[in-house]
């Protein structure tokens, strides 16, 4: 008969899954952390003595082809076809503004080729931005 006393084993808390979540939650709050910037010299800006500017509607510049290929510019029809009266007529148009959102209105039966050629005259003319709108289709019919 075994008479001496068993021996217990005490738990051991294992601390380090604690240790790695209390260091992720440290790394979390020290990156998402804004800092304010506190500035030495202490200035007090004037208020204003006027209102804010009215900001003026935004120009557009729109160029329609109609289904016989002829060119207008924010309705002013182009004397001919050519790309270089058409660049000309943009130029005009826009002035100096190469920023301007181009509004291309092309008739559903006007050519491809003068839609590419209002595409490229835009183009080379440094505008980025064209848009060209269509009707939405009738359903049910």
């Amino acid at each position: 008969m075994n008479l001496r006393p068993h021996r217990k084993e005490s738990p051991e808390l294992n601390l380090t899954p604690l240790i790695d979540v209390v260091f992720l939650l440290l790394i979390f709050f020290m990156v998402s952390t804004t800092f304010d910037k506190e500035s030495r010299i202490k200035v007090e800006l004037p208020t204003a003595a006027t209102q804010d500017e009215q900001v003026e509607e935004e120009k557009v510049l729109e160029i329609t082809i109609d289904a016989s290929g002829r060119f207008y510019v924010d309705e002013r029809e182009v004397v001919n076809t050519e790309a270089d009266t058409l660049k000309r007529a943009i130029e005009k148009a826009a002035g100096m503004r190469r920023d301007l959102p181009v509004i291309i209105k092309a008739d559903a039966r006007a050519s491809f080729q003068s839609v590419f050629k209002v595409m490229d005259v835009t183009s080379q003319l440094g505008f980025v931005n064209m848009t060209f709108p269509g009707k939405q289709p009738v359903e049910g019919n």
